[in-house]
C-alpha cells in the first residue's frame, strides 16, 4: 500500500570532528525530513501567477545556500543523503585490514589519501616532479605531441582531446574521435567577451594563474601569466561556440587517416595514436576541424619554451585541488568563489569522497547497490517506464501535424528504446588499477591511466551495450541517442524524485517526469536526428521537419524572454533541448498517472487533488537556491535553464496545469494561444 503526499524521508546529519575515521554511529544523528511538507508552500502568492514561488517558495526561504555550496537544491538534498552512505562504506574500507588488490584495499587507500592532509602538506609540488621534469625535457615541437599523449592519459586536458566512442552513423562500431581542449576557463566566451564581469573574471583568472605559478616555484610568474593565457585566448578565438557543438551535424566529421594527416603539418598523429595505446586507426571523427587547424599552426608559430610554460599550467592547474593545502585554497578561491559564489570550501571528507566517485566511481557504486538499493523500487520504476512508453505511444498516433510515414519511424524508435536501472547487469573489472596508501597524486594518475587505457582499449572490439556512463551512486539520469537507451541509477530512485511509499501523484510528478524527459531528449531537436538503432540519419520528411521546428521555435522564444539576473537572459537555442524534454516528460508522466489511477481516483490529500499534487511533485524536483555568480556561469555554459524556468517554462504550455488550479486566460502562468508550445 502506498503511503500518503507526505511519506518521509530519512537523512543522516553529520557533525565533522577533528578526525576523519569515526563509525557511522558516531559521526551521524538521524533527522527525519517529509519528502514533501506543505511548508515548501508560499500561499501568498497565487499558482496562477508564479507556481514556483507558490509551489516551494518556503522551501527557498528556508533553505539558504550552505557556505560550501554554489547552489541548493534537490539534487544536494538527495547526494547529500547518498554520501552519508558511502562515506561509512568507505570508513570501514580505509580502517579495516583487506587483502592487497581487493576492492576494499582499493577503495580504502584512494580514499584514506585524500583524505591524509599531513601528507600532502609534506609532499607539497613533489608529487609532479617527474612530469615538470618530463615538460622541462622537451627538445622539439615534436616531442611535444608525445607529451600531450601522455598528459591526455593522466586527465590533463591541453590542445586536443581524444576518446573512443560509437561511430554516431554506424552505431554499431567503435570509432576515434578528436575534439578541442586546452582552456582552463569554463567556456571560450569566458575570454572572448569585453563586457565588464566579463573582464573582471579575466584579470582574476590571471591573478590566479600568477598565485598558482608562484607556490610552484616558477620565476617571473606575471610574464610567464601573459603568455600562458595568450596561448589559451588564441585556443578559444578558434574553439567552436557552445551552441554549434549541440549540434551533431556540426560536429560530425569524418576523416579518413590520410586525411587527417593531410591537414596537419606540425602534428605526428601516428606519434600520438602510439603514446595513447591506439593502432590501427583508419577513421576519426574530428568535431572541430577549424580548431584542429589552428592548432597545427600554433604549434609551429608558438616558441617551443612558451608551449612548455603553458604544458606546465595545464599539469599543476589539473591537480592543485589534490596537493598541498596552499595549492588547494587558491584552487578553491579562484573555482570555488570567484566562479561560482561560494564561501568557504566543502569538508576534506567531501572532496575525498569526490575524488573516489570521479575516479573509481563504479567500484565504489557496486559497495553501495549491495547494501542500499531495494530491488523493489527496480522493479516498479521499470513498469514506469512501459507506461510512459505507452503513452507516448498514443501521443505520437494522434499527432496532426506528424505525417503517416514519419511517425512510423518515430514509433519504431520509440519501441527500440533500452532502459537501464538503477546499477550495471555487468561490472566492470577493476583489477589492474593499482592503489597505494603513501601518494594521492600518484594514485589519482594510476586511476586516470587506468580509466584512459579502458577506454583506448574499445577500438576494433563490438560495441558494449552494457555499458554504463553514470555511477549508480549518482544523482542524475541520461538518454544516450548513439545507443538509444534511458538509465536511471540507484542514487536517484529517492525523494524527492521516486519514493516506494509515496503516492502515484508524487511519484509520477517527480521520477515519472524525469523518466518522460529523457523518452523526449530521443526526439528533441538533436536527438530526433538519430533513428532507432542510433545512427545519425534524416527519418523525417522534409515537411514534417519543418513543422517540428516552428514549434520548437516556440520554446526558444519563450526562454528567451526569461532573465534571471538583470540584464542576462537565458539562452533558449542552447538550452532547447532540455526545455523541449521537460515539456514533453511533464506532459507523458501527466497522462501516464492519468492510466494509472484511472480506475481507482486518489482521494484528495491536504486539500489537493491528485492532478495538483502531481505538478506540485514535478515543482520539488526543482527548488533551487543558487548564488549570483554560480548562475551567471551555468546560463552561459549550461544547455539546462535555471530551475524556476522548468518549472514555469513547460507547466505555462500545458492546458492539463491550467485546468488543474483554475488558471485562466491572462494569468501569467498560462501563455497566450499563439505562443503556446505544444510538440509531443
Amino acid at each position: 500500500m502506498k503511503k500518503t503526499l507526505f511519506s518521509l524521508l530519512t537523512l543522516a546529519l553529520f557533525a565533522c570532528g577533528s578526525e576523519e575515521h569515526k563509525s557511522g554511529t558516531e559521526i551521524d544523528q538521524e533527522k527525519t525530513y517529509e519528502a514533501f511538507s506543505l511548508q515548501n508552500l508560499d500561499t501568498t502568492v497565487s499558482p496562477c501567477e508564479n507556481f514556483y514561488q507558490y509551489a516551494v517558495g518556503g522551501w527557498l526561504k528556508n533553505n539558504p545556500i550552505p557556505s560550501t555550496e554554489s547552489r541548493w537544491s534537490s539534487f544536494n538534498v538527495v547526494n547529500d543523503s547518498n554520501n552519508l552512505k558511502l562515506r561509512h562504506i568507505l570508513n570501514e574500507f580505509s580502517t579495516g585490514e583487506y587483502a592487497e588488490g581487493s576492492m576494499e584495499q582499493k577503495l580504502g587507500d584512494l580514499y584514506s589519501t585524500a583524505l591524509d592532509s599531513n601528507l600532502s602538506n609534506e609532499l607539497g609540488i613533489k608529487p609532479l616532479t617527474d612530469e615538470l621534469e618530463k615538460i622541462d625535457a622537451l627538445n622539439s615541437q615534436a616531442d611535444m605531441i608525445t607529451l600531450l599523449a601522455e598528459h591526455k592519459a593522466i586527465g590533463v586536458n591541453s590542445l586536443f582531446g581524444v576518446y573512443i566512442g560509437q561511430d554516431d552513423k554506424n552505431s554499431e562500431q567503435y570509432i576515434t574521435h578528436l575534439y578541442q581542449s586546452g582552456l582552463g576557463l569554463p567556456d571560450r566566451d569566458y575570454y572572448l567577451k569585453k563586457d565588464e564581469k566579463s573582464v573582471e573574471i579575466q584579470d582574476a583568472y590571471k591573478e590566479h594563474m600568477t598565485k598558482i605559478l608562484t607556490l610552484a616555484d616558477m620565476t617571473n610568474a606575471e610574464q610567464l601569466v601573459k603568455e600562458i593565457y595568450g596561448i589559451e585566448r588564441y585556443l578559444a578565438s578558434k574553439s567552436m561556440s557552445r551552441l554549434d557543438r549541440r549540434d551533431p551535424d556540426k560536429t560530425y566529421n569524418k576523416f579518413s587517416y590520410r586525411e587527417l594527416d593531410e591537414i596537419s603539418q606540425y602534428v605526428n598523429w601516428a606519434t600520438y595514436f602510439e603514446a595513447v595505446g591506439l593502432s590501427e586507426v583508419d577513421e576519426v571523427i574530428v568535431s572541430q576541424p577549424n580548431f584542429l587547424k589552428a592548432v597545427d599552426h600554433a604549434i609551429d608559430s608558438i616558441p617551443l619554451d612558451q608551449w612548455k610554460n603553458y604544458l606546465k599550467w595545464r599539469l599543476i592547474d589539473t591537480y592543485a585541488s589534490s596537493l598541498s593545502e596552499d595549492f588547494v585554497a587558491a584552487n578553491f578561491d579562484f573555482y570555488g568563489k570567484t566562479l561560482s559564489g561560494r564561501k568557504e570550501i566543502k569538508p576534506r571528507w567531501k572532496r575525498a569522497l569526490a575524488m573516489v566517485n570521479g575516479n573509481a566511481g563504479e567500484l565504489l557504486g557496486r559497495a553501495f547497490v549491495e547494501r542500499h538499493f531495494p530491488e523493489e523500487a527496480k522493479a516498479e520504476v521499470g513498469q514506469m517506464v512501459e507506461n510512459l512508453r505507452a503513452v507516448f505511444k498514443e501521443r505520437i498516433f494522434a499527432l496532426k501535424w506528424m505525417s503517416e510515414e514519419t511517425k512510423e519511424k518515430a514509433l519504431e524508435k520509440l519501441a527500440s528504446f533500452n532502459k537501464k536501472i538503477g546499477y550495471p547487469d555487468k561490472w566492470r573489472s577493476y583489477q589492474e588499477l593499482q592503489i597505494n596508501s603513501k601518494n594521492l597524486v600518484q594514485n589519482l594518475i594510476n586511476a586516470k591511466q587506468f580509466n584512459f587505457a579502458y577506454g583506448m582499449s574499445k577500438l576494433g572490439k563490438p560495441v558494449d551495450k552494457e555499458e554504463w556512463f553514470m555511477s549508480p551512486q549518482t544523482v542524475n539520469a541520461y538518454y544516450s541517442s548513439s545507443k538509444n537507451e534511458i538509465v536511471f541509477p540507484a542514487g536517484i530512485l529517492q525523494p524527492p524524485f521516486y519514493s516506494y511509499e509515496a503516492d502515484h501523484a508524487i511519484n509520477y510528478g517527480g521520477i515519472g517526469a524525469v523518466i518522460g524527459h529523457e523518452f523526449t531528449h530521443g526526439f528533441d531537436d538533436q536527438g530526433s536526428k538519430y533513428d532507432a538503432k542510433g545512427n545519425l540519419i534524416n527519418w523525417w520528411t522534409e515537411e514534417d521537419r519543418e513543422r517540428f521546428e516552428q514549434r520548437a521555435n516556440l520554446v526558444v522564444e519563450q526562454f528567451n524572454g526569461y532573465e534571471p539576473l538583470d540584464s542576462l537572459f537565458v539562452n533558449g537555442q542552447l538550452t532547447l533541448g532540455e526545455n523541449i524534454a521537460d515539456l514533453g516528460g511533464t506532459t507523458l508522466a501527466y497522462y501516464a498517472l492519468l492510466k494509472e489511477v484511472e480506475d481507482d481516483a486518489p482521494a484528495d490529500i491536504d486539500g489537493f487533488d491528485y492532478k495538483q499534487r502531481f505538478f506540485l511533485g514535478w515543482a520539488q524536483v526543482w527548488h533551487m537556491n543558487m548564488t549570483d555568480k554560480e548562475l551567471r556561469k551555468r546560463v552561459a555554459t549550461d544547455p539546462h535553464s535555471p530551475g524556476n524556468y522548468r518549472v514555469i517554462g513547460p507547466l505555462s504550455n500545458m492546458n492539463e496545469f491550467a485546468e488543474a488550479f483554475g488558471c485562466e486566460a491572462g494569468d501569467p502562468m498560462v501563455q497566450t494561444d499563439s505562443a503556446k508550445a505544444v510538440i509531443w
